[in-house]
């Protein structure tokens, strides 16, 4: 069974509201930087990005931040680890950071990106922008922009669709056959 959690407009409102929240909490957009883990989330921090541009006229940095190497669970996996994309555009330091990812999930993905992080420098401060909260937390982590909660069961996937990859935007849950 598949559930449509969002359609096009939705992850448009969901993304501008994130945006809004960005700017209030951080009062503007100074020494902020966007990073996205890969793939999605890389595509969400650009689209963020664009919104910025239109409703502020600032241009934010953004950069892409691959935690694959830095993963608790590196050793379970029969397949080998593939590297995405890292790039970090400008230094870090003192800078505020925006975790950017398309759902969070038990926050494994998350620690270790923020372990990458500070091997690049000392941030003022990370933040975290998802745009789907499932969930489902291993860890201590606690997104501060969220584009909507789904509650699932763990025998539930959440899938995010953009454009960018997959010619739709979308978020639908299915369950999960293999369970």
């Amino acid at each position: 069974m598949i559930k449509n959690i969002l359609d096009e407009k939705g992850v448009e409102r969901a993304l501008t509201r994130i945006a809004h929240e960005i700017i209030e909490k951080n009062k503007g957009l100074e020494d902020v930087v966007f990073l996205g883990i890969p793939t999605r989330g890389v595509h969400i921090a650009k689209r963020l990005r664009d919104i910025f541009k239109a409703i502020e006229g600032v241009i934010l940095p953004v950069g892409s931040v691959d935690a694959t190497l830095y993963r608790d669970d590196i050793g379970m996996k029969h397949d080998q680890p593939v590297l995405k994309e890292m790039e970090i555009p400008v230094s870090i330091e003192n800078k505020k950071i925006v975790i950017v990812d398309d759902v969070l999930f038990t926050g494994r993905t998350i620690r270790a990106a923020m372990n990458v992080i500070m091997d690049f420098g000392r941030p003022g401060s990370i933040q975290l922008a998802v745009l789907i909260d499932r969930g489902h937390r291993e860890l201590p982590i606690r997104p501060d922009y969220v584009g909507k909660n789904v509650p699932t069961s763990t025998q539930e996937k959440v899938k995010v669709h953009l454009k960018e990859t997959d010619g739709v935007d979308e978020v639908i849950v299915e369950a999960d056959n293999e369970a």
